[in-house]
Protein backbone atom coordinates (compact mmCIF):
# COMPACT_ATOMS: atom_id res chain seq x y z
CA UNK A 1 0.00 0.00 0.00
CA UNK A 2 1.19 3.35 -0.72
CA UNK A 3 2.52 5.49 1.98
CA UNK A 4 -0.33 8.31 1.24
CA UNK A 5 -2.92 5.29 1.71
CA UNK A 6 -1.69 4.27 4.66
CA UNK A 7 -1.68 7.72 6.19
CA UNK A 8 -5.34 8.30 5.18
CA UNK A 9 -6.48 4.79 6.20
CA UNK A 10 -4.54 5.64 9.97
CA UNK A 11 -6.84 9.01 10.31
CA UNK A 12 -10.28 7.11 9.14
CA UNK A 13 -9.39 4.46 11.69
CA UNK A 14 -8.77 6.69 14.24
CA UNK A 15 -11.66 8.62 13.72
CA UNK A 16 -13.53 5.96 13.66
CA UNK A 17 -11.85 4.57 17.20
CA UNK A 18 -11.00 1.32 14.98
CA UNK A 19 -7.67 0.05 15.81
CA UNK A 20 -4.68 -0.25 13.37
CA UNK A 21 -2.00 -2.52 13.26
CA UNK A 22 1.58 -0.50 13.04
CA UNK A 23 2.65 0.40 9.60
CA UNK A 24 5.90 -0.36 9.89
CA UNK A 25 6.75 1.00 6.00
CA UNK A 26 4.66 4.19 7.13
CA UNK A 27 8.70 6.04 7.58
CA UNK A 28 8.05 7.60 11.24
CA UNK A 29 11.15 8.04 13.07
CA UNK A 30 9.30 8.69 16.47
CA UNK A 31 7.24 5.51 15.83
CA UNK A 32 10.75 3.55 15.50
CA UNK A 33 12.56 4.75 18.27
CA UNK A 34 10.14 4.79 21.38
CA UNK A 35 9.84 1.19 20.64
CA UNK A 36 12.69 0.81 23.04
CA UNK A 37 13.34 4.43 24.58
CA UNK A 38 11.45 7.05 26.37
CA UNK A 39 12.25 9.91 24.44
CA UNK A 40 12.62 11.05 21.17
CA UNK A 41 14.30 14.23 20.18
CA UNK A 42 15.53 14.92 16.70
CA UNK A 43 19.02 16.39 16.68
CA UNK A 44 18.08 19.08 13.97
CA UNK A 45 15.42 20.60 16.48
CA UNK A 46 17.57 22.74 18.07
CA UNK A 47 17.05 21.08 21.82
CA UNK A 48 20.07 22.28 24.00
CA UNK A 49 21.72 19.40 25.29
CA UNK A 50 20.98 20.77 29.09
CA UNK A 51 17.17 20.94 28.50
CA UNK A 52 17.47 17.08 26.93
CA UNK A 53 19.28 15.93 30.09
CA UNK A 54 16.93 17.74 32.15
CA UNK A 55 13.68 16.42 30.68
CA UNK A 56 15.80 12.39 30.33
CA UNK A 57 15.90 12.99 34.55
CA UNK A 58 12.69 14.17 34.77
CA UNK A 59 11.15 10.58 32.48
CA UNK A 60 13.71 8.28 35.00
CA UNK A 61 12.40 10.02 38.14
CA UNK A 62 8.71 9.17 37.12
CA UNK A 63 9.54 5.77 35.93
CA UNK A 64 11.63 5.16 39.24
CA UNK A 65 8.38 6.18 41.11
CA UNK A 66 6.01 4.00 39.31
CA UNK A 67 5.05 6.53 36.27
CA UNK A 68 5.97 5.38 32.68
CA UNK A 69 5.43 7.51 30.15
CA UNK A 70 7.18 8.19 26.80
CA UNK A 71 7.80 11.66 25.07
CA UNK A 72 8.04 12.59 21.34
CA UNK A 73 9.23 15.99 20.12
CA UNK A 74 8.43 16.91 17.05
CA UNK A 75 9.78 20.18 15.84
CA UNK A 76 9.32 19.97 12.22
CA UNK A 77 6.79 18.80 9.88
CA UNK A 78 10.49 16.54 8.71
CA UNK A 79 10.67 15.16 12.40
CA UNK A 80 7.77 13.12 11.25
CA UNK A 81 9.04 11.04 7.91
CA UNK A 82 6.14 10.45 5.93
CA UNK A 83 3.26 10.86 7.97
CA UNK A 84 3.76 14.84 7.56
CA UNK A 85 0.31 15.00 7.32
CA UNK A 86 -0.19 14.59 10.54
CA UNK A 87 2.25 18.00 11.01
CA UNK A 88 0.74 20.32 13.85
CA UNK A 89 -2.49 17.98 14.61
CA UNK A 90 -0.78 16.36 17.99
CA UNK A 91 -4.18 15.07 19.45
CA UNK A 92 -4.53 12.84 16.57
CA UNK A 93 -0.93 12.36 15.70
CA UNK A 94 -0.36 11.28 19.56
CA UNK A 95 -2.91 8.61 18.84
CA UNK A 96 -1.43 7.54 15.33
CA UNK A 97 1.95 7.17 16.97
CA UNK A 98 0.43 5.40 19.43
CA UNK A 99 -1.08 2.65 17.40
CA UNK A 100 2.16 2.00 16.02
CA UNK A 101 3.39 1.23 19.61
CA UNK A 102 1.18 -0.72 20.86
CA UNK A 103 2.42 -3.86 19.97
CA UNK A 104 5.33 -3.22 22.19
CA UNK A 105 4.28 -0.37 24.08
CA UNK A 106 0.65 0.20 24.78
CA UNK A 107 1.51 2.69 27.69
CA UNK A 108 1.32 6.68 28.06
CA UNK A 109 2.68 8.76 25.48
CA UNK A 110 3.34 12.55 25.09
CA UNK A 111 3.33 14.79 21.96
CA UNK A 112 5.24 17.61 21.78
CA UNK A 113 4.52 20.07 18.85
CA UNK A 114 5.09 23.70 18.40
CA UNK A 115 1.39 24.29 18.37
CA UNK A 116 0.85 22.34 21.47
CA UNK A 117 0.98 19.21 23.30
CA UNK A 118 -1.15 16.03 23.37
CA UNK A 119 -1.85 12.70 25.09
CA UNK A 120 -2.89 8.84 24.23
CA UNK A 121 -2.58 5.16 25.71
CA UNK A 122 -2.22 2.90 23.73
CA UNK A 123 -3.35 4.66 20.76
CA UNK A 124 -6.27 5.85 22.27
CA UNK A 125 -7.31 9.28 22.84
CA UNK A 126 -7.22 10.40 27.34
CA UNK A 127 -9.47 12.86 28.05
CA UNK A 128 -7.92 13.34 31.83
CA UNK A 129 -4.86 13.79 30.81
CA UNK A 130 -5.00 15.65 28.05
CA UNK A 131 -6.79 18.18 30.19
CA UNK A 132 -4.00 18.50 32.15
CA UNK A 133 -1.48 19.46 29.12
CA UNK A 134 -3.96 21.93 27.68
CA UNK A 135 -3.57 23.98 30.71
CA UNK A 136 0.31 24.13 29.24
CA UNK A 137 0.78 27.03 26.39
CA UNK A 138 2.10 25.76 23.06
CA UNK A 139 5.73 25.82 23.17
CA UNK A 140 6.39 27.20 19.67
CA UNK A 141 9.17 26.07 17.75
CA UNK A 142 11.77 27.06 20.32
CA UNK A 143 13.99 23.35 21.07
CA UNK A 144 14.33 24.49 24.60
CA UNK A 145 10.75 25.39 25.16
CA UNK A 146 9.26 22.43 23.97
CA UNK A 147 11.90 20.22 26.03
CA UNK A 148 10.82 22.67 29.16
CA UNK A 149 6.82 22.30 28.26
CA UNK A 150 7.66 18.26 27.78
CA UNK A 151 9.20 18.27 31.36
CA UNK A 152 6.27 20.20 32.99
CA UNK A 153 3.71 17.92 31.52
CA UNK A 154 5.44 15.18 32.73
CA UNK A 155 5.05 16.36 36.25
CA UNK A 156 1.97 17.56 36.60
CA UNK A 157 0.74 14.02 34.47
CA UNK A 158 2.44 12.27 37.34
CA UNK A 159 1.34 14.10 39.85
CA UNK A 160 -2.49 13.49 39.35
CA UNK A 161 -1.58 9.29 39.65
CA UNK A 162 -0.02 11.06 42.81
CA UNK A 163 3.45 10.67 42.06
CA UNK A 164 5.89 13.61 42.87
CA UNK A 165 8.38 14.39 40.39
CA UNK A 166 10.78 16.95 40.68
CA UNK A 167 12.72 19.05 37.88
CA UNK A 168 15.84 19.04 38.25
CA UNK A 169 17.83 21.86 37.82
CA UNK A 170 19.34 23.02 33.91
CA UNK A 171 23.05 20.85 33.50
CA UNK A 172 25.65 20.93 30.89
CA UNK A 173 26.07 17.15 29.37
CA UNK A 174 28.35 15.20 31.36
CA UNK A 175 32.53 15.31 30.51
CA UNK A 176 31.61 19.08 29.38
CA UNK A 177 33.46 20.55 32.43
CA UNK A 178 35.82 18.37 32.24
CA UNK A 179 37.22 19.24 28.37
CA UNK A 180 36.88 23.36 29.70
CA UNK A 181 39.28 22.56 31.98
CA UNK A 182 41.18 20.62 29.82
CA UNK A 183 41.02 23.35 27.25
CA UNK A 184 42.12 25.95 29.60
CA UNK A 185 45.34 23.85 30.74
CA UNK A 186 46.05 23.68 27.26
CA UNK A 187 46.16 27.27 26.48
CA UNK A 188 48.05 27.91 29.93
CA UNK A 189 50.54 25.13 28.70
CA UNK A 190 50.93 26.82 25.56
CA UNK A 191 51.06 30.04 26.53
CA UNK A 192 53.93 29.53 28.95
CA UNK A 193 55.33 27.62 26.07
CA UNK A 194 55.33 31.13 23.96
CA UNK A 195 56.79 33.35 27.28
CA UNK A 196 59.82 30.93 27.54
CA UNK A 197 60.15 31.12 23.69
CA UNK A 198 60.58 34.78 23.58
CA UNK A 199 62.90 34.75 26.85
CA UNK A 200 65.15 32.41 25.77
CA UNK A 201 65.25 34.36 22.81
CA UNK A 202 65.70 37.43 24.76
CA UNK A 203 68.61 36.42 26.41
CA UNK A 204 70.20 35.27 23.40
CA UNK A 205 69.87 38.56 21.44
CA UNK A 206 71.38 40.34 24.96
CA UNK A 207 74.06 37.70 24.79
CA UNK A 208 75.08 38.66 21.27
CA UNK A 209 74.78 42.20 21.98
CA UNK A 210 76.93 42.23 24.91
CA UNK A 211 79.69 40.21 22.37
CA UNK A 212 79.70 42.60 19.37
CA UNK A 213 79.60 45.73 21.76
Amino acid sequence: MARPLVVAAALVALALGIAVPAARADGDPASDYLLTKPLFVPQDDGVPSANVNQLTSVLADARARGYTIRVALIGTRYDMGSVYALWKIPKTYARFLGQELKFLYKGRLLVVMPNGLATSTGGLATPKDQAVVDTIPAPGADGAAMANAAARAVQKLAAQSGVVVALPPLSSPKGSSANSDRVKIIVGAAALVVLGAAAFWGRRRLARHKLVG
